[in-house]
């Protein structure tokens, strides 16, 4: 059976469909398979429901929402000119500035191609213009998308507690630290490009103009500040988190900077709608593919033949890390968790690993996969909004991704990398 569900998935994915018809199409085929018929098909689509009922979920799109709001408007912009106020003028400055602004934008989106599209569109002409190549430029904003997410609200963490039954809170809180040092790593090869190709520095902004930033970027600094403080203090849940960014994302665009109107805020509603209606698909079909895939104990005969049960924690989340990275490399991020959890959830379980360490170590992996080779999702993005073809745009990856899959293995032999803000925040 499990030959014959994984056999049609792959053929109607190589044929062109898009990836919730073969994810439905492989849980029909195992109910077929495993209750004699068609008479069970109700079954079918209760856990299809069951998989977009919890209320975690109401978060996707009300993040998704606002970040859709803030890059039509001012706020992508304004944090924008903050980064540059501050670190435009030093050596690979604009760059520096490209990877930071991609983790505050993250720190709203939490989705890797809203901040390519955000943070991309203005940023790229001016690195072009400043010197720098463009394989390099691409493959900036690319990687650094990555830190979206990880940075709160990780649209991927939601997915993934919900799958798990992990808090999402607490993976929220557990991303920050893995996120900074992406943004330190890249900053670091940011300087140390330019320096070797001899990039030209910005002019230095004065006090007054940094001043003059800071102002303009309060009101999108409150942002992070309603997700990450509020989470933190206890004062919001991260669905109600989402809800206010939403509502605060409105107030600054429709009443603060008045850069939306009525009709802008209708287009912008419907984009969202179509994009969450392509996730809670995803879900819903996910959600009944695990419960076949469960059923019929196909992860155990999967693990069982890598050897898995015999491995120690390391090794688990090295196979874990290694499954989710090369799955991502073909398949969309969302579907890749939906799929994968539930096979390795039992021996997560069994090794007595914490789920939040876990959730991070796979968020990290699923990000670094959208944006690597052959199919990367974020690749795919960028090639639709910049123009290039993709062997440019995939030219100056491997030096983002070495760093990236250096952050995953320290992950994994240094976990408080992750989970000291976590301790911290949800000290028991």
């Amino acid at each position: 059976m499990a030959y014959a569900i994984f056999g049609s998935m792959i053929v109607l994915l190589l044929i062109g469909f898009p990836m919730m018809i073969p994810l439905l199409m492989g849980a029909l085929i195992g109910f077929i398979a495993l209750f004699g018929g068609f008479g069970q098909l109700d079954t079918m689509v209760q856990q299809i429901l069951a998989g977009i009922r919890p209320a975690s979920l109401i978060a996707v799109p009300m993040f998704i929402f606002a970040a859709d709001i803030m890059t039509r408007g001012q706020s992508a912009n304004r944090l924008i000119d903050l980064v540059m106020a501050f670190v435009g003028h030093i050596r690979g400055g604009l760059a520096i500035s490209t990877a930071t602004a991609c983790t505050l934008f993250g720190a709203v989106s939490g989705s890797t191609q809203a901040t390519v599209v955000a943070v991309g569109g203005p940023l790229r002409p001016r690195m072009l213009k400043a010197g720098y190549n463009d394989s390099f430029v691409l493959a900036l904003i690319i990687n650094a998308s990555d830190i979206a997410f990880l940075i709160p609200p990780s649209i991927g963490m939601i997915i993934y507690g919900v799958v798990s039954g992990t808090s999402i809170s607490e993976l929220f809180i557990a991303g920050i630290g893995p996120g900074l040092l992406i943004l330190v790593l890249f900053s670091i090869y940011s300087y140390i490009y330019a320096l070797r190709n001899n990039v030209p520095t910005e002019p230095k902004a004065s006090w007054a103009e940094r001043v003059a930033a800071l102002r303009r970027a309060l009101w999108p600094l409150g942002f992070p500040l309603i997700i990450v403080g509020g989470i933190y203090g206890g004062i919001f849940s991260p669905t109600e988190a989402a809800a206010a960014c939403v509502l605060y994302a409105l107030f600054l665009e429709m009443v603060v900077f008045r850069e939306m109107n009525l009709r802008q805020l209708y287009q912008t509603a419907k984009s969202t709608g179509l994009i969450t209606a392509v996730v809670f698909i995803l879900v819903g079909a996910g959600a009944a593919f695990s419960y076949v895939i469960s059923f019929a104990q196909i992860p155990q005969a999967i693990l069982g033949g890598i050897g898995i049960d015999s491995m120690g924690p390391y090794g688990v989340l090295f196979t874990i890390s290694i499954a989710f990275f090369i799955g991502c490399m073909f398949v969309d991020p969302i579907v890749v968790i939906l799929i994968l959890v539930p096979i390795f959830a039992p021996v997560v379980n069994s090794v007595g690993l914490d789920p939040v360490l876990v959730g991070t170590i796979i968020t990290l992996q699923v990000a670094i996969g959208s944006a690597t080779p052959p199919f990367g999702c974020d690749i795919f993005t960028a090639i639709a909004i910049f123009k290039r073809p993709y062997a440019e745009v995939v030219r100056g990856t491997p030096p983002f991704i070495i760093m990236l899959l250096g952050v995953s293995v320290a992950l994994i032999f240094f976990p408080q990398i992750a989970l000291f803000l976590r301790d911290l925040a949800f000290a028991k």
